[in-house]
């Protein structure tokens, strides 16, 4: 490709982004800018016309996956830098592999973390990153309007704090306004995403998609984004992976921890951002099962902790619906983990995600604190950036922390300044 014709695709790509109905998070980097210049030399009407193409189109979505991805925060390794120096030309590599059903993820690395707890992370490469922000772009909103409410994890305007305050919203509901007993029965699936079983995820997703692209609508890109979606499925990240630090970092990590430790078709990348919209279609059978076929209406779920909130009078039929509910897990594959099954009457208070509910007050649980209170002396020390504070003040804005966040604050030489409560 010329540097005239290149020059020429570049500007195609702006004004088909500019009259496009694919909405990007970000405007066309000043890089390319820099680089190329951007030229009018299309009409509105040309661009348009060139959009109609599915391969124009896929480079188009695969360039905004990239600005999206960018701002993942890992920007600062070599490969992604690789990347990035001759963007466009791997962007339409990239897009060349998928049309031609070629492309095939690449090995990343793995190594053990100990913060806050000891985990196995996989990083995939950057162009795989890419490819993941595309999949996940293509099908996250059809999937999401058709998830039920009470499904918290990794979905716009949902998460950790709507999924606390969903259970305390649960919990005054049934207690009615506590004046009542009422329980929550907490239940956690044992190692989820190590033991999810690819195929069945394979099939509930192709399921999903072919509900999203209906016979007649199933052109090319359709053909394109399932065989990817099967690619990153079903690839084994661990053969060819490179290792960082040493096998002792292993030491002491349970077997349902270790995707190096599944059998052959079990487990996926925990970190991959395809995984978290996957887990959240894998478990959505869970999520209606309880709702509608037992009948829970006071019912949450973030990732693979879930619970139901009964009255006195329901929890003896509760607790023997946990059998059903393991019934229904194994079928996927999946166990509950009973170390952590818990029953709490509400007035005693119900640790869920970090926090505390006990009736209309929200307080930090001990981890919560205590890694505020390290994050805090990491930052004091020059070690965290200060946003670090910032997002820990924001979460605990919520909560009645008042009190904690002044002792954290002097603890550091720090001046505290009372700010009330968000509701």
């Amino acid at each position: 490709m010329s540097h005239r014709d290149l020059k020429k695709m570049l500007a195609l790509m702006r004004r088909a982004m500019k009259s496009s109905k694919v909405k990007a998070n970000t405007k066309p980097s000043k890089v390319f800018q820099d680089l190329f210049g951007f030229m009018k030399i299309m009409t509105d009407e040309e661009a348009s016309r060139w959009l109609k193409d599915p391969a124009n189109m896929l480079l188009v979505e695969l360039y905004i996956a990239e600005q999206i991805a960018r701002k993942g925060g890992k920007r600062k390794t070599m490969d992604t830098h690789g990347f990035e120096i001759n963007l466009f030309e791997n962007l339409v590599k990239l897009r060349d592999a998928l049309i031609s059903m070629t492309y095939y993820p690449s090995r990343g690395t793995v190594h053990i973390i100990l913060d806050p707890v000891q985990r196995e992370i996989f990083a995939a490469p950057y162009v795989d990153r890419i490819l993941h922000h595309w999949v996940v772009g293509t099908i996250m909103k059809w999937q999401e309007d058709r998830l039920l409410y009470d499904s918290y994890s990794c979905r716009e305007g949902k998460g950790t704090l709507f999924g606390i305050k969903r259970l305390q919203h649960h919990i005054l509901s049934v207690s009615r306004n506590m004046t009542r007993e009422a329980y929550v029965i907490q239940l956690d699936i044992s190692g989820f995403f190590m033991h999810i079983k690819r195929d069945v995820l394979y099939a509930l997703v192709k399921e999903r998609i072919g509900q999203q692209f209906p016979p007649g609508t199933r052109d090319k890109r359709y053909q394109v984004l399932l065989w990817a979606i099967k690619q990153v499925i079903f690839d084994d990240p661990t053969e060819g992976v490179r290792l960082q630090g040493t096998y002792r970092d292993w030491i002491g990590l349970p077997d349902d921890k270790s995707l190096m430790m599944q059998p052959k078709g079990r487990g996926i990348v925990i970190g991959n951002y395809t995984s978290q919209t996957f887990s959240n279609i894998y478990l959505d059978p869970l999520d209606r099962f309880i709702k509608f076929t037992l009948g829970y209406k006071h019912y949450g779920r973030y990732v693979d902790d879930f619970y139901i909130v009964v009255t006195k009078e329901e929890l003896s039929q509760a607790k023997q619906n946990i059998k059903a509910i393991e019934t229904f897990l194994a079928s996927y594959g999946l166990s509950l983990n009973k170390k952590k099954t818990k029953i709490t009457e509400v007035h005693q208070g119900v640790k869920f995600l970090g926090v505390i509910v006990k009736g209309f007050r929200l307080f930090p649980g001990k981890r919560l604190v205590h890694n505020f209170r390290k994050s805090a002396y990491l930052v004091s020390a020059g070690i965290k950036d200060p946003e670090v504070i910032t997002s820990y003040l924001g979460m605990f804005s919520h909560l009645d922390a008042g009190k904690i966040n002044r002792q954290i604050f002097e603890s550091v030489g720090w001046n505290y300044v009372y700010n009330s409560k968000k509701r």
